[in-house]
């Protein structure tokens, strides 16, 4: 006789099943994160983050220790899906999608959407700084058989028809927000080209020359060399100088000068066109004539 073992309630529960899940990685360092568009879809959809660490680029927008790099978004994902996607991990600062990986967006007057040229549609890159770098590590550890769904009761993402009426509806403007956003533009760009004269003049001040070429030497900051005196730069002086009086110089500066001088061109003209008569009629009347 045989007799089959019944598991006790009481005996430790398997390994396999209750197995910890892990973040899959791939060569690179990207980790693979499951993206799902709703509950009842089917297919899925694969992510690839990585922690965004680029020595060169020195700048607050992106700190190295909470910034996290995504490729392969696809195009149903705005700023705000995105967001709303990866806030399950941590509290998140701010989102930046691009077309392809490049530096940090230039300090300046931020251009407002109504008179950016419109974002080409396709899958893109993204930028995702989080407010705590802990949060950056909970992305990174997802595990990937758990999918992020973007799609929900709480958060419902329109695509197709429903998309296409509400992009159309979001492109009128009220002209009093519209006469607001180009106020507040044209503030910050004013600001920036004070700030721009303002340095320029301060750069003209320390290297400023008299019209002999000497430079007025002034103090700077501490360890700067003075710069020797050549060869070179007595020859840019002369050049100047010269530059300097040929503007001085004035070459019709009387009018009666300019009429005459042009009287006597078009007096040129005439007995030319005059000459070029007489020798088109000898021609003529030599038969030697070949206008073709």
């Amino acid at each position: 006789m045989r007799f089959r073992l019944k598991r006790s309630p009481n005996m430790a529960p398997s390994k396999k099943k209750h197995a910890t899940r892990k973040a899959c990685v791939i060569p690179g360092g990207f980790t693979v994160l499951s993206l799902q568009f709703s509950l009842d879809s089917a297919a899925r959809h694969s992510l690839y983050v990585k922690e965004h660490r680029v020595r060169a680029e020195k700048s607050s927008y992106r700190p190295l220790d909470r910034t996290l790099f995504v490729l392969n978004i696809p195009p149903y994902c705005s700023e705000s899906v995105v967001k709303d996607l990866f806030s399950q991990f941590g509290s998140v600062a701010s989102v930046e999608l691009r077309d392809h990986p490049g530096s940090s967006p230039e300090s300046g007057p931020k251009l407002s959407k109504v008179f950016r040229p419109a974002d080409k549609q396709g899958f893109k890159v993204g930028y995702i700084v989080f407010e705590s770098s802990s949060s950056l590590a909970a992305a990174k550890s997802h595990p990937h058989d758990d999918p992020l769904v973007v799609s929900t009761e709480q958060r419902p993402v329109k695509t197709g028809v429903q998309k296409w009426i509400q992009q159309y509806t979001k492109s009128f403007i009220h002209p009093d927000k519209l006469q607001l956003t180009v106020d507040s533009f044209m503030q910050d760009y004013d600001k920036q080209k004070e700030e721009e004269a303002e340095r320029q003049r301060q750069e003209v001040e320390k290297q400023q020359e008299d019209e002999e070429g000497w430079v007025k030497v002034t103090r700077g900051h501490k360890g700067a060399k003075a710069r020797p005196h050549s060869e070179a730069a007595n020859k840019r002086t002369l050049q100047r100088e010269v530059r300097k009086k040929r503007r001085k110089e004035l070459m019709n500066f009387y009018t009666w000068q300019h009429q005459n001088t042009q009287k006597e061109h078009i007096a040129e003209l005439r007995k030319k066109f005059e000459e070029d008569k007489q020798r088109i009629a000898l021609m003529r009347a030599q038969r030697k004539f070949k206008p073709y």
